[in-house]
């Protein structure tokens, strides 16, 4: 017993750790399950990065359309992250953070845009940020912010 109170906060770390882990891996699943989903839900609204030519007088209304969200990294991927970062190589952990966010900024922006009845976005242009950088006293990445935006096109019947 006195063992077992001894390495208490060790164990008690250790616990935590693994519980952060399971459940930072878990909900970064569900995400993933969701985007997956949900972009099989919009696969035929196209999304350009160039502006096509459009018919003459086919372009019945075109409009902003925009797509931002904010995802932040658990602790556990922070550390391996850092540890990656003394050996060098790819930090796995921060390219799924980026992977997720970006795919959820056009996905918000392509239900903005179907919401309005558009059938195309063109000039599609996404931007990523860090977001916690300067209120860290380590200057790690807390988290990332990701914005997708383009030009709706909703056409006339031909």
């Amino acid at each position: 017993m006195d063992i077992l109170l001894q390495y208490l906060d060790l164990i008690l770390f250790l616990g935590l750790a693994v519980l952060g882990y399971t459940a930072g891996t878990m909900a970064e699943k569900r995400h993933y399950a969701s985007i997956v989903k949900r972009e099989k839900k919009f696969l035929r609204l196209q999304v350009m990065t160039a502006e096509p030519r459009f018919h003459e007088g086919r372009v019945k209304e075109s409009f902003l359309v925009n797509g931002s969200v904010v995802v932040s990294i658990d602790y556990f991927k922070r550390l391996l992250a850092r540890l990656r970062n003394i050996f060098g190589g790819r930090v796995k952990s921060y390219e799924s953070l980026v992977d997720r966010a970006r795919r959820e900024a056009i996905l918000r922006m392509k239900e903005q845009a179907r919401a309005r009845g558009a059938e195309t976005i063109v000039n599609l242009r996404l931007e990523t940020s860090t977001i916690g950088r300067s209120a860290n006293k380590n200057k790690s990445i807390g988290s990332v912010e990701a914005i997708a935006y383009g030009t709706a096109v909703t056409m006339n019947p031909k």
